[in-house]
């Protein structure tokens, strides 16, 4: 039988500890250096932070759920900006509507899908996927903020503020490109495509996983079909699942390389944002396409 181990909070805090010290140790080094940190160390911390985040939005850490959303929060300071409590929201409904347009907002919108199909303009999109994924909800399903919105917000622009103000914008500047960076050009932000995108695969299956080492440092998010079967089981722990029914999950497509993933879905002109699948296509967001094109049409 599984059961649910709690996450460690012990290994959230060493990571958050870590990024602020290297922000802090960074106060007075060149953008070039900056730059490089953030792409070959920051970025794995702040990755491993967002996943943390994503285990905590499945309430893993604590039977209490207030204690997850604190631990989240606290999770989220190197991050820059605040997103923990907001993420769960969207999140559980991606769970729950996997794949329903107007409602999984991890849906690319179909202005996403007219724009971009061809090398130049996927190139743009994978670098500002974070971007289309803060702009998709606001846009798509906006939802009312509460307190811990409220309360995410606050502290995070007091970590923020004291970064600035004690060690400089250079420090500061280091903790949102190690955030950014990870949506963009790089191995880890492999996941963000290869969770749902259909590559010409077995027909019916819109849920992918990877199993290589990657994994240890992304909070074990590459069990992808596991995780959507049974969310309640910590990362680390799915492994099992498919050890305890291998009928289920040895005879499903998987990715064998994040970077892989990547370049297929650059360089393969049958790729894009429409390939997703959808259902129950929604046509009652009629003003999003719009204003997701002006702000597209801003980066050419």
């Amino acid at each position: 039988m599984i059961f649910i181990q709690e996450i460690n909070h012990n290994k959230v805090t060493l990571v958050v500890s870590l990024q602020l010290c290297t922000a802090v140790y960074l106060h007075n080094v060149g953008w070039t250096k900056i730059l490089m940190v953030a792409y070959f160390f920051g970025y794995f911390l702040n990755h491993n932070l967002f996943l943390a985040i994503h285990e905590l939005s499945h309430n893993l850490a604590f039977s209490n759920p207030p204690y997850n959303r604190c631990l989240g929060i606290f999770a989220n300071l190197p991050i820059g900006v605040p997103m923990s409590v907001t993420f769960q929201k969207y999140h559980l409904e991606h769970h729950r509507y996997q794949g329903v347009d107007g409602v999984d907002t991890d849906i690319p919108t179909l202005i996403e899908a007219r724009l971009v199909k061809n090398i130049v303009t996927k190139c743009i999109w994978v670098l500002l996927q974070l971007l289309f994924y803060t702009l998709r909800p606001i846009l798509v399903n906006l939802k009312r903020r509460g307190k811990w919105e409220f309360l995410n917000l606050i502290i995070q622009i007091g970590l923020d503020a004291c970064m600035i103000c004690f060690s400089g914008w250079r420090s500061f500047s280091y903790m949102i490109v190690s955030t950014f960076v990870r949506g963009g050009m790089h191995p880890m932000a492999g996941h963000f495509i290869f969770e749902h995108y259909v590559f010409n695969k077995k027909e019916g299956q819109e849920t992918y996983s990877y199993y290589r080492p990657l994994n240890i440092m992304s909070w074990h998010v590459g069990h992808h079909n596991k995780h959507h079967d049974i969310p309640r089981i910590l990362g680390c722990r799915l492994h099992k699942v498919r050890e305890i029914a291998p009928e289920y999950y040895e005879n499903l497509d998987s990715y064998w390389s994040w970077s892989h993933v990547i370049y297929s879905y650059i360089a393969d002109n049958s790729l894009g944002p429409f390939s997703r699948m959808k259902k129950n296509l929604s046509t009652k967001n009629k003003y999003e396409n719009c204003i997701l094109f002006s702000v597209f049409l801003t980066f050419f």
